[in-house]
């Protein structure tokens, strides 16, 4: 098997495993009592370095590196991630940050709470505010979903290092084509069901976006009730989550070899947020959402309460895929085989809040 490392972001602090043979090893917590909503393994450097956000109640929230797989973190001396004085803003919370393509070098995307974008060109050691999405014309009339106003996912296109795709709880999706200078909604077909006009320009609660490997064109989404394809780039999308138990979630992932290939994690409802018909299933599409099937092998046959937050499953870049999930009732779960078969790996965990992987060998 390959070597991964496994990187697990919980409400107490960072646990990692490592993966040589078919043994795991866990470490940590790094960061102890403090939570970590968003993880980054850039993997473009000779030696990959990883980007943890991680949040003090003291000193607030910060972003440190490793650049020795997690044995030693650096905080540099101010504060990386923070609001110009003008914009009367704090940070708040660190919900992603995200190497860029292989075009950008360096570049690492960071997604906050206050709703805002940020770029480093310095491999994440220091960040600058993304001014026009923060001075967006519709700003004013975005409103926090459940977990706050935050810009969580953020895509990048592997062609074109101007092209930056975000999704943003809760006003949608919106996209830029010109290195950030402007950013425009791209929400067309995906409802609004909470809302009295279901299908506006903007203020959808997007829940997470994934990228197709072998089509960067085409995107899957995770809405508050709805499952979504584009196949333009987010300009478009349509409805894709017939054929699963609920069309609520958090969570989606693509497989990171196989066109057409995605995951979610199905939830009740959005006031029943436990697993849906209370079944701990990972459900795979291999035609790009024409049809669904679940994934059961070893994982537990009895009720389950589990729920899967949108950045807590991921893969690890093989192939088969390595695919891998946490929960809020603290418990790992992994597959080495496209999410075939699967086995736990670790339990009464705090509360998990995001998993990072990669092939590191």
């Amino acid at each position: 098997m390959t070597d991964v490392l496994l990187t697990v972001g919980t409400r107490k602090g960072l646990f990692t495993a490592r993966r040589r043979g078919g043994d795991w090893t866990f470490d940590g917590p790094h960061f102890p009592a403090q939570a970590v909503y968003a993880i980054g393994i850039d993997l473009r450097r000779p030696a990959p370095r990883l980007l943890v956000g991680a949040d003090s109640a003291h000193w607030g929230p910060s972003v440190f590196h490793s650049d020795d797989l997690g044995a030693t973190w650096t905080e540099p001396g101010e504060a990386p991630v923070r609001f110009p004085k003008e914009t009367g803003a704090s940070l708040e919370r660190l919900w992603q940050l995200h190497p860029a393509g292989p075009a950008a070098p360096g570049v690492v995307y960071a997604g906050t709470e206050p709703a805002a974008l940020f770029r480093s060109e310095d491999e994440g050691e220091t960040f600058e505010l993304v001014r026009p999405l923060w001075e967006h014309p519709t700003r004013s009339r975005w409103q926090p979903g459940g977990g706050g106003e935050a810009v969580h996912t953020v895509v990048t296109d592997p062609r074109d290092p101007d092209a930056v795709t975000v999704a943003v709880s809760a006003a949608g999706v919106f996209r830029t084509r010109d290195g950030g200078a402007s950013w425009a909604p791209s929400n067309e077909g995906v409802s609004a069901v909470f809302l009295p006009d279901p299908h506006p320009r903007f203020g959808q609660c997007v829940h997470k976006i994934a990228q197709d490997s072998g089509d960067p064109d085409r995107l899957y989404l995770q809405n508050h009730w709805g499952v979504y394809r584009s196949d333009d780039s987010g300009s478009t999308w349509t409805g894709i989550g017939a054929g699963l138990p609920s069309d609520f979630g958090f969570a989606a992932v693509a497989h990171p070899k196989h066109s057409g290939t995605a995951y979610v994690f199905p939830i009740e409802a959005d006031t029943d947020r436990v697993p849906a018909g209370r079944r701990c299933r990972v459900y795979r599409t291999s035609d790009a959402g024409g049809s669904w099937e679940a994934l059961s092998r070893g994982l537990p046959e009895e009720d389950h309460y589990g729920t899967v937050l949108r950045d807590a499953m991921c893969t690890d870049g093989a192939d088969p895929a390595g695919l891998y999930f946490g929960n809020r009732n603290g418990e790992l779960y992994a597959s080495a085989d496209d999410g075939e078969s699967w086995r736990r790996l670790a339990a009464h965990l705090p509360d998990v809040l995001c998993v990072r992987a990669a092939v590191v060998g």
